[in-house]
């Protein structure tokens, strides 16, 4: 090697010496930094959960069903030494009550889980709730890519009702000793004769899954087709737990508009009931009950933190998926398994854009196609 190759070896060797000198020194000190962040995380956290044990419980409204609030109870108690008080009920009836006690003065409620309808209507448009992002601490939470399309939202300012699940569910389902999957293939299949005074339907006159089944079947068929379905003498109810025993017990041979939390405990007793599949004229996407809403000011504002950050991590979506049966966004919690009860999670399914094309819990879906859907409905069903 001659001279002139010689010196050009040594200053590569030498610039690469003084590169890896330059990371060698960077890298703990990148390190330091990143446990120092991870580490105020933690304090923050522990504060946070020593304080809201100081306060003693969290106060939540949640769907009707028993299988969630057992969980809840237990799993978020064991979890931090924090009570959960828990109040279930249709979703029109619990924001009625917050709506109430909030204009009022009162604070008992902290938040509130539910249907979009109920939740925009009874608590967005009053007024009483939060901007939601300002309540989440933890990473896994805050941040955007551990959830399928992002942070989502139900309202038109997307800062207050936060959609935590996304799916398209089988809502329909029969008496398997009444009929048959094969028997509705479509939404014509309704206006057989034989099927007269056998449907139930819960009621698309308030918030919920019949409202919603009600709007797409008037979004793809029409005026004139609901019309004749209600001349097929509808079995209404606004009890969903009736509704699926009038179901289980043969009284009707077909239900819509039931999820799947309230007809669990009759498939797992074994009675024939069964979920049919989309018809096909599609079906709707929705975020069924896994909205989020926290009240302005709650009573318990430290419980409702580490409530609200445990609820959206994996272990509390895992737990909530499981209760209600619909499928969480969280990318890290399976939801594969929800296809055996009608639910196909719309990550596992279609794209971000897909979904928002189908759904109709949003405002805006709210306003176009639910409101005047629903005011079909309170003209026929009298």
């Amino acid at each position: 090697m001659d001279l002139q190759n010689r010196f050009n070896f040594r200053r590569v060797i030498s610039r690469q010496l003084v590169f890896l000198s330059i990371v060698l020194v960077a890298y703990p000190a990148s390190l330091a930094f990143g446990q120092a962040a991870k580490t105020a995380v933690t304090a923050e956290w522990d504060r946070l959960v020593d304080a809201g044990r100081k306060e003693g419980k969290v106060t939540v409204s949640i769907p009707a069903s028993p299988e969630m609030r057992k969980q809840l109870e237990d799993n978020f108690k064991k979890r931090f030494g924090i009570e959960v008080e828990v109040f279930t009920a249709r979703g029109s009836a619990a924001v009625r009550r917050m709506a109430d006690e909030f204009k009022a003065g009162v604070r008992h409620f902290d938040l509130h889980i539910g249907g979009s309808l109920s939740t925009v209507s009874g608590m967005l448009d009053e007024g009483i709730i939060d901007a939601i992002e300002p309540w989440m601490v933890l990473p896994e939470v805050k941040e955007p890519k551990q959830w399928w399309g992002g942070h989502m939202w139900v309202d038109n300012a997307q800062k207050s009702i936060y959609m935590f699940q996304a799916y398209l569910t089988e809502s329909i389902w029969i008496n398997s000793e009444l009929a048959k999957p094969t028997d509705f293939r479509s939404y014509d299949d309704f206006l057989a004769p034989k099927w007269k005074g056998k449907i139930g339907f819960l009621d698309p006159r308030t918030p919920g899954a019949g409202d919603s089944n009600w709007a797409h079947m008037w979004a793809v068929k029409g005026d004139e087709f609901l019309k004749k379905f209600v001349a097929q003498d509808l079995v209404l109810g606004r009890d969903q737990r009736l509704l699926a025993e009038s179901l289980a017990k043969g009284k009707v041979a077909v239900m819509i508009g039931l999820t799947s939390y309230s007809l669990q405990p009759f498939v797992k007793a074994g009675l024939p009931v069964k979920s049919v599949p989309a018809m096909k004229e599609g079906t709707y996407g929705t975020g069924g009950s896994g909205n989020l809403a926290i009240i302005k000011a709650p009573a318990h504002p430290n419980a409702t933190k580490v409530f609200v950050n445990w609820l959206l991590s994996r272990e509390g979506q895992e737990i909530v998926s499981k209760a209600l049966g619909q499928a969480t966004r969280r990318l890290d919690v399976d939801t594969k398994w929800l296809r055996e009860t009608g639910v196909i999670a719309a990550k596992d399914q279609m794209t971000v854009k897909e979904f928002l094309q189908v759904e109709n819990q949003s405002e805006e879906k709210l306003d176009k196609v639910r409101e005047p859907a629903q005011k079909l409905a309170a003209a026929l069903l009298k």
